[in-house]
């Protein structure tokens, strides 16, 4: 077996150096899968291209490392397969490297027992370097004791950290505990393996802890590097008389084997009443229990527990004072309290990094549509129309280009890690942005406020759909806007300002209107003068007009010119302009009839009117019109001014 492996080994690190390196890594990966060894599976994978040259021990390490990971996985069928890949790539032996030079002795460290001769008696101190893979040394002193053992630092996933809260939330009790709680009991007292198996992250390395916690105090816990020689723990454990100890083995199938556990060596800790405690994903425990790696499973004490929590767990977590649990057991679906716990944060941080121009901008960007929508009231799937309208907010994300929305969509509803998506698909054309993004962009202070862009499509969204609550929408937008404006946001106080007039608010949105239009924003003037006329004030709001004409404001204009054009009318009254030919004086004089001209306001003309009498009570709106008609300018629309 050790000379099959080795030979692998050497067909593997030389196929790797070779120009069929890439097919070489792609087939060793497949044995390493089927064999479930992960650790080599990704590291093959990781090869962007042939080795390199190596020299000294490195190339005897790599080797080294590959037979000890190629014995580790063995089984029956696996012996043929591994010699049909030694047979397909029939890679011609290299010549070994030379073994590094020995290092120079330092004086009183080492001492050179070769080539010399000893009589009498002699004592002498050798350091030895201890192998990867040896059995673990002796001194039980930095094992922790199960009620101390730290969940970060053995296997428990970390989430969310929140101003002045823990860095994991407290334990909830779930209502597999009483099973396994009797496992860990019997294990204790009889010795034995006990297996917490479940899907991943349901909460299996947690659960086992605190079941060791409450059994186990005061016994010292062996926790094993995944793939560490295991062979010799029994013998370091009789060299520990008087001392209780147990082994943790979080991800069980990363200390399988020959040098791992195996029945011999369980029956040997069981003898010694070493309890071993392990963690298992149910995929991986369908797999190992076909191969002889995994015989020892036929020996354990099997705890299921399931994804799903139940009403009774979910209501011990939203009891706890944890926001983090109480947002969790309102909030998560069927993938379980400790999902949304220990996957949100990894959802959280790939999201976050989408943004980037080379990834994914504008998955970014809708998922971002979809979250701000939810934080201004839009709870639930929302329409796609919706998410594409809302996501034009984020045009300064740069590479939008390069993704178009489905491909963007289709990113953002991949499942992570089998457990949550960025976006869920609820039908054809409506999207539900993920709970845990919701949740954690609320409290998230360093997330920019939702823009006043999306405000308005918020608004305009519960206006038109009975299924919202608008006034709630109505609400959180006049706090986001009011937040803004008291900080100096010129725009915000004209969304104020436009919320108010929409409400029929009208001393409200005046107040905003003028307070923005202080601040330099041309649209807030616009408004503000038009509130002014409403109102009567026409005077007042000649000057706000005027400012919003000149930047382009067509209906400020429009407005400007009747108060000047009703104006007109009282100083053509006041003037007396009633006699016609002093009309055509005037109107030669401001420039609207040409001196050469034989055009005048009472000549039959182009259709002209005739006689005085139409002069003596015409309003000031038909004299513009006149004056228009008298210079031959024509009205476009002819109707615009009377409007």
């Amino acid at each position: 077996m050790n000379e099959l492996a080795a030979e692998g080994a050497r067909t593997l690190v030389d196929g790797l150096r070779s120009a069929e390196w890439e097919r070489v890594r792609d087939r060793f990966v497949e044995w390493f899968t089927l064999r479930g060894q992960d650790e080599w599976v990704h590291e093959l994978q990781s090869l962007k291209g042939p080795l390199g040259p190596r020299t000294g021990s490195g190339k005897l390490e790599w080797r080294f490392r590959l037979s000890e990971g190629l014995a580790d996985a063995w089984d029956v069928d696996g012996s043929d397969e591994l010699a049909a890949l030694i047979r397909e790539f029939d890679v011609p032996a290299r010549p070994e490297e030379p073994a590094p030079a020995p290092v120079p002795a330092t004086p009183g460290d080492r001492f050179d027992f070769q080539g010399i001769t000893v009589n009498g008696q002699f004592v002498g101190v050798q350091h030895v370097q201890q192998a990867p893979g040896a059995a673990p040394r002796p001194g039980s002193v930095d094992w922790p004791p199960a009620e101390s053992m730290a969940p970060l630092a053995y296997g428990v996933r970390p989430t969310r950290r929140g101003k002045g809260l823990p860095q994991l939330p407290p334990y909830v009790e779930r209502d597999a505990d009483p099973a396994v709680n009797s496992a860990v009991e019997t294990a204790a007292s009889e010795g034995g393996l006990v297996v917490v198996q479940g899907d991943a992250y349901v909460g299996k390395s947690r659960t086992a802890l605190a079941a060791m916690a409450r059994v186990l105090p005061g016994v010292r816990v062996f926790a094993p590097a995944r793939h560490e020689n295991l062979r010799g723990l029994p013998a370091l454990l009789r060299g520990m008389p008087g001392e209780r100890c147990a082994v943790w083995l979080d991800d069980l199938d990363g200390h399988l084997g020959a040098d791992g556990l195996e029945p011999r060596l369980l029956a040997q800790l069981a003898a010694q009443g070493v309890p071993v405690i392990a963690t298992m994903r149910e995929d991986t425990y369908d797999k190992f229990r076909r191969l002889s790696r995994g015989r020892v499973l036929d020996l354990a004490q099997i705890v299921e527990l399931p994804r799903d929590w139940s009403h009774g767990e979910r209501k011990r977590a939203g009891a706890t004072e944890d926001p983090r649990l109480t947002d969790a057991a309102r909030r998560c679906g069927a993938e379980g309290v400790a999902a949304y716990l220990a996957v949100g944060p990894m959802l959280w941080e790939e999201w976050q990094r989408a943004r980037r121009a080379d990834r994914h901008p504008r998955g970014y960007a809708l998922v971002r549509a979809a979250v701000d929508l939810a934080r201004c009231g839009l709870r639930g799937p929302l329409p796609k129309d919706l998410l594409v309208e809302a996501h034009e907010a984020y045009e300064a994300v740069a590479g939008l280009e390069r993704e178009s929305v489905d491909d963007a969509l289709a990113w953002a509803a991949e499942k992570r890690d089998g457990v949550l998506r960025m976006l869920r698909r609820s039908s054809a054309s409506r999207w539900e942005a993920s709970s845990y993004l919701v949740d954690t962009a609320s409290r998230d202070e360093a997330l920019p406020a939702v823009d006043g862009a999306v405000w308005w499509v918020a608004l305009g969204a519960a206006r038109a759909d009975a299924a919202y609550d608008s006034e709630m929408v109505v609400a959180g937008a006049r706090e986001a806007f009011r937040a803004a404006a008291e900080a100096g946001d010129g725009r915000a106080m004209l969304d104020l300002g436009r919320l108010a007039e929409s409400l029929e608010e009208r001393e409200e949105a005046e107040a905003w209107f003028r307070r923005a239009a202080e601040a330099g924003l041309v649209g807030a003037a616009g408004r503000l003068g038009q509130l002014l006329v409403k109102r009567g004030d026409h005077r007042e709001a000649e000057p706000f007009l005027e400012t919003a004409a000149e930047a382009g404001d067509r209906l400020a204009a429009v407005l400007l010119g009747r108060l000047l054009a009703d104006r007109s009318e009282q100083w053509f009254e006041a003037g007396g302009l009633t006699d016609p030919v002093m009309v055509n004086r005037v109107l030669r004089l401001a420039g609207y009839i040409p001196e050469t001209s034989d055009r005048d306001v009472t000549g039959e003309k182009d259709g002209a009117p005739v006689g005085e009498d139409w002069l003596l009570d015409m309003p000031g709106r038909a004299w513009l019109r006149t004056i228009r008609w008298a210079s031959g300018r024509p009205l476009d629309p002819p109707d615009t001014v009377t409007q």
